[in-house]
């Protein structure tokens, strides 16, 4: 099952964006995913990993949520 780990910064106030992402991936894709899980971190970190592979970070990518969402959706469907 895919696994998701969200990784933010907690000094900068990146949990709100954080829980946002985790709410709507559970909310999307529930059952499918194996977790969805926060880790707290500092240094202006906020990385997505999907099964471990890094997809999303902030400090070389622009923020879009729909672009994270359809890259777990391409995983989901990969493993079917």
């Amino acid at each position: 099952m895919t696994r998701v780990e969200i990784e933010y910064c907690v000094p900068c106030g990146h949990l709100d964006r954080a829980a946002d992402l985790q709410r709507d991936l559970l909310a999307l894709f529930g059952q499918q995913l194996e977790t969805v899980a926060l880790r707290p971190g500092d240094g202006g970190v906020f990385v997505v990993r999907v099964d471990g592979e890094q997809v999303f970070d902030k400090s070389t990518d622009e923020y879009d949520e729909a672009a994270i969402t359809e890259t777990v959706r391409e995983r989901l469907q990969a493993e079917t």
